[in-house]
């Protein structure tokens, strides 16, 4: 029983009816397609309905889905049988087979694409180049044999045109390895002619609308099928597929299968040919016909590479071999010129199609295969054949094959029975006879030697004289009018629903048919004048000639009669139905919803016909009759066990039949079921429906019960992993800091003796939980290290260090140079190396002035270029002491100009550039602006830190508070006299100094070109 479809969409199983009756079947065929459920089982056996449209369930999500999956585990589904068949060719070493079955329309085609489609995707995982290679040729010769062999028909715009068995060889690993396909009866007689609305095959329109110029050209083509008599009557026929695009896959596909580019050429040659021999036309005068158009006759005799003379010979006259070995030519009448041509088109496409297939055999065939090495070779069959057939006017066509679903038929029924007795035999269950109509009846109608109608057909076309079909049907009627499946209106002359010598009737297992017997006995001779034969035979094209063994025969000749097209197929479908007998059998049954191709269209009359047609109603009763349920009993334990206290949720009984025994008894179904060895029958669907709602019921609250367990199992183990990670946490955080401090004693140990103490030493990276307790040890470090080489510094530069330090931090790195790296003097006037002239005179005012004003020291002396308050520069002399800051005149044997007590200093701004400019803050907005100027010690000194240092140490040590130091770009801001001003610096060349000029805003500090 299929899982994951809810009784909504119907029963998956026909099987599992209530009652088997059409109605309740159509009922349930109709309510599955209307649900989008288009695959239903009957046991084993999917039946297929065409949905009409696109539909998600194919691909690779749904191929993994059902890979290695049993039937009952999955909605109903192709891939579902595909997978079962593999799987006993594979496991059991069987040779199985897919037999894919239904009317024109009903989506055989494509089942066989998404059945080898599943085949190719679930073998060689190994992707072994050699078995690609194969399973592409296998893929692609679909393809090739569509393009070839189908053809759209007023019910299918793809409709197979032939019959098609393909068996895939397959290795002891279960990978293809070769293949070989069988095609039956190519209706070869649409080439000429095709019913209103249909075209002929899909390889003419794709070679007149998708070939290049150049290759329509050197076909003497052009790209309109309506040009041709035999494509003009589908030229205009609306299709679903594109010539344009087809004609580009198929060729395509012949270069991936090993066709060479000369094969190629020759099948286009043949095609071209033949819609040529179409355009010829024959006029005759009453003594002599002639062709009336030679140029297609020469472009005959090029594409076919023979002699223009020699086919239109063939074409007009036929050679005889008389009794006594003189040959003579028999000159044709304008109505056997046509039919002749006719022939002689249909036979050309029948060759080529069969050389096409035994071309695609030879790539395909299984290769250097020795058994001792290689294994057992293994075999799956895929057959994609036409359906039952049914028209309004029946000819040999649907005669034949019409027989072929008989024998079909026949077998189906007979392996279903073999395989349930099988079955029941197996498991030890008594077995019932079972009633069921055997068309064997009809087949010996058919095929009985001497007394069938292939019998008599054969008879008919071996006669002396004059044999016309009418003849042949009154034959018919002399011999099978006694027969209850046979019968025509000369034996029925009440049936007016056939006509006098033209109809009669076989009474088919899927319904009456009414044939006419036009045209019987020419389609069953199949006949071809000899000539045609002898002028491909002797073509210089080896395709060609590869196609026509038999026109090496020379006229005189005598040969076996051939056999007729009746005969050949006969024992074709005998050949194919042994070898499905030996084969494990899987079906497909495809139904055709509607003629409109709707996808929501259900016409239930028309379904109903091809349901008892293709013997459904049937093979559902002999799966119902006796059991209509069988399974393994682990699998019906493992669906059942939750319905019974004594199996859940594992039981404790000896095995596991008596388990399903205590499941059944428990719901009182004792009395409808039987036990096998291995499996569980079940008589009745109610039953198993029971089972299915108290098992239905029972999910919700198991579902329920297990999300409530398992997920306090997950918070459970949650919690102990949320535990262990924070003891794991815990101890590799402590790991971590031992780690670091024993990282950072091994790295700073001795670092009292080094020279730096350690200051060019690397810091190990700390972890995260240490990164403040490290940038805390880094600053005590620093100010260890700090403290140490303070420590040797001697107390007399004490002073140095310390203004050096002030200036420092009062800059912040904005002033790149501010001699840090010389010694400081700070009071330079009163040095000798630097002022050697003045220093004296300098020296003696000082005394003088520490004398009358009481200063402690001199915190900062030198020569400066200072602006006046008249705007004006000078020279001038700086002094600034603890107490006051002098303005003196060197000139003038340093003579104080001005003096101002030192507190009434507010701040101090610098340029970041390299000029000496200082400007000295007063709180009375009086500002001092002033260039230092540099004496002998040195020309390039910088002074200007020197000067801030000095300043911010005395405030900021002595006077305990803080002193601003601002650091400006170019331009300097500035107070004179209470006003605003502004001071930039600019370079002019010829300068010998620095030197300060008035501007509109202020002053321009001009400085010498470097």
């Amino acid at each position: 029983m299929a899982e994951l479809e809810g009784l909504e969409f119907g029963k998956s199983d026909f099987v599992l009816l209530d009652e088997v009756t059409m109605e309740q079947f159509m009922e349930n065929l109709k309510l599955r397609f209307e649900k989008g459920r288009i695959y239903t089982y009957i046991g084993e056996v999917v039946v297929s309905v065409n949905p009409y449209r696109e539909m998600d369930i194919y691909g690779g999500p749904a191929i993994e889905a059902y890979r290695g999956r049993e039937l009952y585990e999955n909605p109903p589904h192709l891939y579902a049988v595909s997978d079962a068949a593999y799987k006993a060719m594979k496991r059991r070493s069987k040779d199985t087979c897919i037999v894919i079955s239904g009317e024109s329309g009903a989506g055989k085609t494509e089942a066989s694409k998404y059945i080898m489609q599943y085949i190719a995707a679930i073998t060689n995982p190994g992707q072994r180049a050699e078995v690609e290679s194969v399973k592409n040729v296998l893929l692609q010769s679909n393809c090739v044999l569509e393009s070839f062999g189908n053809a759209k028909t007023n019910r299918n715009d793809n409709s197979s045109r032939f019959g098609k068995y393909m068996d895939i060889n397959f290795n002891f690993n279960g990978e293809p390895t070769g293949g070989h396909i069988n095609n039956y009866l190519l209706e070869k007689s649409r080439v000429v002619q095709q019913q209103e609305g249909e075209r002929s095959f899909h390889s003419f329109y794709q070679l007149l609308r998708g070939g290049s110029e150049e290759t329509l050209q050197s076909l003497h083509l052009q790209n309109d099928p309506g040009l041709y008599v035999y494509t003009r009557e589908g030229a205009g026929a609306a299709t679903s597929t594109n010539d344009r695009s087809s004609h580009r896959e198929v060729l395509r596909a012949l270069e991936v299968i090993g066709f060479s580019a000369p094969e190629v050429k020759s099948v286009f040659r043949i095609l071209a040919s033949i819609l040529h021999l179409g355009n010829l036309r024959f006029e005759g005068d009453g003594e002599a016909v002639q062709v009336l158009d030679p140029g297609t006759v020469d472009h005959i005799a090029e594409l076919t590479a023979t002699e223009p003379d020699q086919v239109q010979k063939s074409l007009l006259f036929r050679t005889v071999a008389t009794g006594g070995g003189d040959v003579i030519e028999k000159e044709h009448t304008e109505q056997e010129g046509r039919f002749g041509r006719d022939a002689f088109a249909k036979a050309l496409y029948e060759r080529l199609f069969g050389w096409i297939v035994s071309r695609i055999n030879d790539i395909i065939q299984v290769k250097n295969y020795d058994p001792v090495l290689h294994g057992k070779n293994t075999v799956i069959g895929v057959l994609d054949i036409y359906g039952f057939e049914i028209f309004d006017n029946n000819r040999f066509e649907q005669f034949c094959i019409n027989y072929c679903n008989e024998k079909l038929q026949q077998l189906f029924i007979e392996l279903i029975l073999q395989q349930e007795q099988g079955e029941y035999q197996r498991e030890g269950i008594a077995w019932q006879h079972i009633d069921y109509f055997n068309n064997q009846i009809i087949v010996d109608l058919v095929e009985q030697p001497h007394r069938g109608i292939i019998s008599v057909l054969d008879e008919a076309c071996l006669g002396v004289g004059r044999v016309t079909d009418t003849l042949c049907l009154e034959s018919m009627d002399s011999q099978l009018g006694g027969h209850p499946h046979y019968t025509s209106r000369k034996l029925s002359p009440t049936d007016k629903t056939m006509d006098f010598q033209k109809h009669f009737r076989i009474r088919h297992y899927a319904g009456d048919v009414t044939y006419s017997v036009e045209g019987f006995l020419d389609k069953n001779k199949d006949l071809l004048f000899q000539d045609f034969k002898r002028l491909m035979f002797n073509s210089s094209d080896p395709v060609l000639k590869e196609m026509w063994p038999d026109g090496q025969l020379g006229i005189t000749e005598v040969t076996k009669r051939p056999q007729t097209a009746a005969t050949l197929f006969k024992n074709s479908i005998v050949q194919l139905v042994d070898k499905l007998a030996c084969k494990e059998p899987y079906y497909v049954r495809c139904v055709k919803p509607n003629e409109l191709k709707s996808p929501v269209l259900f016409d239930e009359a028309r379904c109903r016909h091809q349901v008892a047609y293709l013997g459904l109603l049937e093979n559902v009763m002999v799966r119902r009759a006796g059991f209509a349920y069988r399974q393994l009993y682990p699998r019906f334990l493992q669906r059942y066990k939750m319905t019974c206290e004594y199996t859940w949720p594992n039981h404790l009984m000896a095995s596991d039949r008596e388990a399903v025994e205590a499941i059944i008894t428990q719901h009182g179904f004792h009395d409808d079921v039987a036990y096998g060895h291995t499996k569980l029958f079940v008589r009745t669907p109610r039953s198993l429906f029971t089972l299915e709602q108290e098992r239905s019921n029972l999910i919700p609250i198991l579902v329920l019960f297990l999300q409530k367990v398992w997920r306090g199992a997950l918070a459970r183990r949650r919690c102990r992993r949320m535990r262990a990670v924070y003891t794991i946490m815990g101890v590799y955080r402590r790991y971590k800091v031992k780690a670091h401090f024993w990282e950072v004693e091994r790295i700073f140990t001795g670092v009292r003796t080094t020279p730096d103490y350690g200051r060019s030493l690397q810091w190990p990276t700390p972890p995260a939980a240490l990164e403040q307790f490290h940038n805390i040890t880094v600053l005590l470090h620093r100010r260890w290290w700090a403290r140490q080489i303070v420590k040797n510094i001697p107390p007399s530069e004490t002073p140095e260090v310390r203004a050096k330090v002030a200036a420092l931090t009062a800059l912040s790195g904005e002033r790149k140079d501010w001699g840090v790296g010389r010694a400081w003097e700070r009071d330079y006037l009163a040095n000798v190396r630097d002022c050697p002239q003045t220093s004296s005179a300098f020296i003696r005012v000082t005394k003088e002035l520490k004398n009358r004003d009481g200063y402690g020291h001199v915190v900062f002396s030198g020569l400066c270029r200072k602006v006046n308050r008249f705007s004006r520069s000078s020279d001038r002399a700086l002094l600034v002491t603890d107490k006051l800051v002098y303005k003196l005149d060197p000139r003038k044997q340093f003579r104080v100009l001005k003096r101002f007590p030192l507190e009434t200093l507010t701040g101090v701004s610098v340029t970041s550039g390299p000029d000496q400019m200082v400007a000295l803050h007063t709180a009375v907005q009086d500002d001092v602006l002033m260039c230092l100027q540099r004496g002998q010690l040195g020309p390039e000194q910088d002074r200007v830190g020197e000067l801030v240092g000095a300043l911010v140490d005395h405030f900021t040590r002595t006077r305990k508070v803080h002193f601003p130091v601002k650091v400006s770009g170019p331009v300097l801001q500035l107070h004179m006299r209470g006003r605003p001003r502004s001071v930039a610096v600019e370079t002019r060349a010829g300068l010998a100094a620095a030197d300060f000029k008035k501007s509109r805003d202020g002053f321009v500090l001009l400085l010498p070109t470097v």
